[in-house]
């Protein structure tokens, strides 16, 4: 579980933030950087002061029975109250389990940074991130993940690693974040290409290996679950990196570097919730699945509609998530290959759409009303001046190249 959780901290910084930093231009590379390490620090206080126990805290809650602690935990566990290197969450100490779950909770609004990349206030971002986190995050965690008692835990959800909590919620916010924000000066009519795929690449690289422990971490101990999640997480991200691989050679008759990453990513988001009950077979067609829809997603679909969703933040993470999260219960299912409880697939799938649905509306709502409120209050967006300049000079009064 230590290794899981350095793994998991390893997919934002510096992952995620090379991932991101390479496909911005220029003159943006170190506000995208300095984004996710800002982020990075943030959760991990916000995280002590009161982030965990919101999240885990079982006060009030009854199995079966649906009162405010089914959708919110208590501040009985604020500043880790009772924390002790004693103290156990099922059989690991409590403390590893309380950092293993905050590197969750730093990716998730690290993720939102790719939606609204090179035109969004620093300190708005700050701003939104702590709001966002407090009231959209960390319900959403102990709904899925807080034990008996919680909405949709008791309601049949399955989601082992965050299909839901992580990557439809950071998804749909990063969609309503860059309609709020509007497009970027230019866009779609003067390119806007990444400045460095190398960054990308080897940021993806580190969220692929990164995400060994996000998946497998989740199992919460060493044994064949975790096995197995590490096996189908890796059969899966390779399917999906070929399959839109190859949806991109049939159309534009070349395989990118940027493609096979995305790919990858798609892949990686789609198998998260399936994870501990998936097998290999269904991984492979759930990874090919992905990486198809995403590749469509993330280009037809945002050209067809308009938005200027960055980094394809919706168009990976919302939609792989979708897809995974709905997948999942049938490809539970052990006649289908799985290893879940699962007796009745299309039962599953339409437990599995409900949570869907109520996270998208959940994570729709909040983040219009928390970016709504600093809107009115401080503002989000840079000027066209600063835009114009880039971030990196505009904002933080450096550069990540001598121009010179």
């Amino acid at each position: 579980m230590l290794t899981a959780t350095m793994l998991v901290l390893l997919m934002t910084i510096p992952g995620l933030a090379l991932f991101y930093g390479g496909m911005v231009r220029a003159k943006n590379l170190l506000s995208v950087l300095m984004q996710c390490f800002a982020i990075t620090a943030l959760i991990s206080v916000l995280w002590m002061l009161f982030g965990y126990s919101v999240a885990f805290s079982t006060q009030g809650m009854q199995p079966g029975v649906t009162n405010l602690h089914s959708f919110v935990g208590g501040l009985d566990r604020a500043m880790f109250a009772g924390m002790t290197p004693a103290s156990l969450y099922s059989h690991v100490p409590e403390s590893v389990f309380a950092m293993f779950q905050l590197t969750f909770a730093i990716i998730t609004p690290a993720l939102i940074v790719g939606a609204v990349a090179e035109r969004m206030k620093f300190s708005a971002l700050l701003i939104f991130t702590g709001g966002w986190f407090t009231v959209a995050y960390l319900p959403m965690a102990h709904m899925v993940w807080g034990g008996p008692g919680a909405f949709l835990g008791d309601l049949g959800v399955l989601d082992f690693a965050g299909g839901t909590v992580v990557h439809i919620n950071a998804g749909i916010a990063g969609l309503v974040a860059c309609l709020m924000l509007g497009r970027r000066r230019g866009y779609p009519h003067v390119p806007m290409p990444p400045h460095n795929l190398g960054y990308t690449l080897i940021g993806a690289s580190m969220l692929w290996l990164g995400w060994f422990g996000f998946n497998a971490g989740s199992a919460v101990a060493a044994n064949g679950s975790a096995g197995m999640a590490m096996l189908v997480t890796q059969v899966a991200t390779a399917a999906a990196a070929l399959g839109w691989t190859a949806i991109e050679w049939v159309v534009h008759r070349r395989a990118s570097v940027l493609g096979i990453a995305s790919g990858a990513v798609a892949g990686l988001v789609a198998i998260t919730p399936a994870a501990g009950t998936i097998g290999p077979g269904g991984a492979l067609l759930l990874g090919a699945l992905a990486g198809v829809i995403c590749f469509f997603g993330a280009t037809r679909l945002k050209r067809r509609l308009g938005y200027d969703d960055s980094l394809d933040v919706f168009g990976v993470h919302a939609i792989a998530g979708i897809v995974g999260a709905l997948l999942t219960g049938p490809f539970a299912a052990h006649a289908l290959g799985g290893f879940g409880n699962v007796a009745h697939p299309l039962g599953q799938l339409w437990i599995q759409a409900r949570g869907v649905a109520f996270t998208v509306v959940w994570s729709a709502g909040l983040t219009w009303a928390v970016l709504k409120l600093i809107d009115a209050t401080l503002g989000l967006r840079v000027d066209d001046e600063q835009e114009q300049v880039g971030l990196d000079l505009a904002l933080h009064d450096e550069r990540a190249y001598n121009l010179s």
